[in-house]
């Protein structure tokens, strides 16, 4: 790959052959993912000299940034269409395969429905941060080799969450082609290449990569459909990044078992103004009724509301796993109506300053541009 504006202090902990940084991402090639991750490469977030490394799940990506023989991984986090990629938020939750939570940190989380108070969840060494994001518009080509008519199809393959964007395309299209689920787009259009499947649903670059033809192209049950994907790395990497004003940040918790335990924890991130963009419930894999929360707010941790709210989410929950505060990609925010980004978190500098000037007298550390109290205790607008 060619240089690019990328500084050195992008440069990870060199893993990789001759010194390079390892990036990890859903293979073989061919894939959104590897689509998202040059979008990554040409930002500047990723070195253009790293090793991009294939592999079989985004739960390996991420797996392999916790055991230190990657720098970063390129995972999807959630499609406009179907929803979140659940491998990726167990994976971000430390959960493994087999159940319960891998990467050293002890037994699974206690959840809504078990007892005690279990650290499981709370950050340690080998955790991960979400450091970047892009989203990628999603549309499909159905790829055949040379010579296949639509009529010759009788397989078709592809990844689970692809087939849900196209599957009123298949039905209308190719009625009664079987459906063989595929571990990635890429690895679909390298089985038709081998001739597993007789067509794939997957970018149409894989076409040029596996030597297929478009029997159609621009294939999407819902236009306009994007998939986000994120950069994910150890805690400092240098690609993480400060506030911006239009951040997201996210954080995984277990709860008590008792009556109202989620929206006593919920109401920390309310009761300070801070909007919630995103919940989701995964189960922790330790038994039936257990469950960790993902929550993502518009803000970063270095505002003073949404660093509040992380603080009362730590008290209200059993478990808290802080992944990562990082700049949107797309939308907009705004202080009062919220935009498609979400509404910023309010600015607490005044609230602060009155609470000073309480406790250390009115006029405290002049010269600031935050309002001070008269001697009644009032804020001087």
């Amino acid at each position: 790959m060619q240089e690019s504006s990328a500084s050195s202090g992008e440069r990870q902990g060199r893993p990789g052959t001759g010194g390079r940084p390892v990036v990890t991402y859903l293979g073989p090639r061919g894939t959104f993912t590897e689509q998202a991750l040059h979008r990554f490469i040409e930002a500047g977030h990723v070195p253009a000299e790293a090793e991009l490394r294939p592999v079989d799940s985004p739960a390996a990506a991420i797996r392999a940034v916790r055991e230190g023989s990657a720098d970063m991984a390129c995972v999807a986090l959630e499609n406009s269409v179907d929803g979140p990629v659940v491998q990726t938020f167990d994976a971000l939750a430390g959960v493994t395969a087999g159940g319960g939570h891998g990467g050293g940190h002890g037994a699974g989380p206690t959840a809504a429905g078990a007892a005690g108070n279990d650290d499981a969840l709370e950050n340690a060494p080998g955790d991960v941060r979400i450091l970047r994001e892009t989203d990628v518009p999603v549309e499909f080509a159905v790829l055949v080799r040379p010579g296949t008519a639509a009529a010759d199809v009788r397989t078709v393959t592809t990844h689970p969450v692809a087939m849900a964007q196209v599957r009123g395309w298949m039905d209308r299209e190719l009625p009664g082609a079987q459906f063989i689920p595929a571990s990635s787009n890429g690895a679909a259009a390298a089985a038709v290449a081998a001739g597993e499947a007789d067509a794939a649903a997957a970018p149409l670059l894989a076409a040029g990569i596996h030597g297929l033809d478009a029997l159609a192209e621009g294939v999407a049950d819902v236009r306009g459909a994007n998939t986000r994907f994120v950069l994910v790395g150890r805690p400092g990497a240098a690609a993480s990044a400060g506030r911006t004003g239009r951040d997201r940040t996210a954080v995984v918790f277990s709860l008590p078992n008792h009556p109202a335990a989620l929206w006593t924890a919920l109401s920390e991130i309310a009761m300070r103004d801070v909007d919630m963009s995103r919940i989701e419930s995964r189960p922790t894999r330790t038994g039936l009724g257990t469950y960790m929360f993902h929550v993502e707010l518009v803000g970063h941790v270095e505002d003073d509301a949404v660093a509040d709210a992380l603080a009362g989410l730590h008290r209200r929950t059993d478990a808290v796993r802080f992944l990562g505060s990082w700049p949107q990609s797309g939308g907009t925010v705004h202080d009062d109506t919220g935009g498609s980004g979400g509404r910023v978190p309010p600015d607490l500098t005044a609230s602060r300053r009155w609470v000073t000037d309480l406790r250390e007298g009115p006029g405290h550390a002049p010269g600031t541009d935050a309002p001070g109290t008269d001697e009644q205790g009032r804020v001087q607008k």
